[in-house]
């Protein structure tokens, strides 16, 4: 074991332990540095303390025991898959999650020592990292070249100095770039965060990188897109760092990715694609290209995967709130337009008073401070110009409630949720929300629909008659909606109608996702 003493300085009284340790040694991630001191190797003052967010005094005492990073490496067994290799070089696919080489932090279980067991040869190279001319990042899978003998090693690290190595990674990010794009901003240590780098001007100690991408695809929605991205320099954390400057940090990025898009996959979705290297005897063109893993396109799929958002509409007396309740009833959300009519209506509600001030004189407001419907349906019948004034500030202000219904209802994890519009082309509302919802018009022959009024809302002919004449015909609308239902039928027949909607909706839902899948992976086969 190592042992650090210091004492705290004025400038570090107040910090926490963790950081001020951080700030003294290099080579020890923060996340080790807290697991060492939780497990009782630090002490202040001469007694252990194991927390790390302890708040240190100026003159106390620290001392950290650290283990010793062993300079004979072990083989260790453990999955391998090399894609090639011969007496001079191999290649691998390294697995997310496994380390390279040994570091202070990871002193073992590490590439490099499963290396060793499949290729002894390597013990003959001095150091830790034998054979080892470019490296990943622990989180990001993909192709590796190891060099198998010292003179191997030398001339792989020439080719890469060169700059004849071509190397091209598979990135997940967060929004849709421009079809192509590159980023030569200098790159540098981070200036507080020990673990990061940063854009720096090369005045304060930035070097030169150089990313180039080509977009391969696009979430219908523009929320992620898959990039192929190459790099002309090594710079450390070089792509996640220019892709995060330009706006498209890497999903799952826990040190560059805003916490909401770092949520959205378990590691940096960064995958090493292709390779392309000459050998280091003959100096021959070897290619290699490998699939990422399957977290990458799944992924991408939940990242794409939206709530499906439904649309009922349909003439008057069609049978629009009967399906909706049927839908309603399977524990699909639901809300309808007419409900958050009554309610803005309501005596506490927002349409009263401006209502009033569009027709003064019309007595449209009741005793209570509600909207007497009678005698506002009467005003709009005797003057469209109100009527045009008053549906362009009800839609406005239902159509807000129905977005937010429909947010609220995806950001619970529901699958589907429905809204019953009657005058939803009327409104406007085609291409009003996104992502555009799944529009479904309910068909029943207007005798049937007039009969079915009469009898269940007494309306007289000419209420039906101007209430009809304000929306689009019946064969319009339907030949607009996405889908048409039936409900010629009773009450049983409506509701089995929507148990099939539900089923067709559900097997849909799948068939989009598997043609979306295969779309992905084709990009890499």
């Amino acid at each position: 074991m190592n042992t650090l003493h210091m004492c705290v300085p004025a400038a570090a009284a107040g910090q926490r332990l963790d950081r001020v340790l951080g700030q003294e040694l290099t080579g020890i991630s923060r996340a080790a540095l807290q697991k060492a001191i939780k497990a009782g190797y630090c002490r202040v003052d001469g007694l252990t303390q194991n927390q790390p967010d302890c708040r240190l005094r100026e003159g106390q005492v620290v001392e950290l025991q650290t283990p010793e990073a062993s300079s004979s490496l072990r083989a260790e067994e453990g999955h391998l898959e090399i894609l090639w290799h011969d007496e001079h070089l191999a290649v691998c696919n390294k697995p997310a999650g496994l380390t390279v080489h040994p570091c202070p932090s990871c002193p073992e279980h590490t590439l490099v020592q499963r290396l060793l067991a499949r290729f002894p040869q390597l013990a003959k190279l001095e150091g830790l990292r034998p054979g080892i001319v470019h490296r990943l990042d622990k989180d990001t899978s993909g192709l590796l070249a190891v060099a198998l003998t010292e003179a191997d090693r030398l001339a792989l690290s020439a080719a890469f100095a060169g700059r004849v190595v071509h190397k091209e990674y598979l990135a997940l990010v967060w929004g849709r770039p421009a079809d192509a794009g590159e980023c030569r901003k200098p790159l540098g240590r981070h200036p507080t965060a020990k673990v990061k780098r940063a854009v720096l001007p090369e005045a304060r100690g930035g070097k030169p990188a150089h990313t180039a991408w080509r977009r391969l695809w696009s979430a219908p929605d523009g929320r992620c897109s898959l990039l192929a991205v190459r790099i002309f320099t090594g710079r450390t954390h070089q792509i996640r760092v220019h892709l995060a400057h330009v706006g498209h940090p890497l999903l799952g990025d826990r040190l560059y990715a805003p916490k909401d898009v770092r949520a959205l996959a378990p590691r940096q979705m960064l995958h090493a694609w292709r390779l392309e290297l000459p050998h280091p005897v003959d100096g021959a063109l070897l290619r290699f290209s490998c699939p990422p893993p399957e977290d990458l396109l799944e992924t991408a799929l939940a990242a794409t995967r939206r709530m499906r958002r439904m649309v009922i509409t349909g003439s008057p007396g069609s049978g629009k709130s009967a399906l909706t309740e049927n839908i309603a009833a399977t524990g699909v959300p639901a809300i309808s337009a007419d409900a958050l009519v009554a309610r803005l209506y309501a005596p506490d509600g927002a349409a009263g008073p401006w209502l009033e001030r569009m027709a003064p004189d019309a007595g449209i407001l009741t005793a209570q401070g509600g909207v007497d419907k009678a005698a506002l349906l009467a005003a709009m019948r005797d003057n469209p110009g109100l009527r045009r004034e008053v549906e362009q500030l009800v839609h406005g202000l239902v159509r807000a409630a129905v977005e937010e219904f429909w947010n609220a209802a995806e950001a619970a994890g529901h699958a589907l949720a429905v809204a019953e519009v009657p005058l939803y082309f009327e409104s406007g509302w085609q291409d009003v929300f996104s992502p555009a919802p799944l529009v479904v018009g309910v068909h029943c022959p207007k005798e049937l629909r007039d009969r079915r009024i009469r009898a269940t809302r007494g309306w007289a002919d000419d209420k039906l008659a101007a209430l009809e004449s304000w929306q689009w015909p019946e064969p319009r609308k339907l030949a607009a909606c996405d889908l048409v239902v039936d409900n010629t039928g009773d009450r049983e027949a409506l509701r089995t109608t929507a148990q099939k909607l539900l089923q067709d909706i559900a097997v849909a839902t799948r068939a989009d996702e598997a043609a979306r899948a295969r779309e992905i992976a084709a990009l890499w086969q």
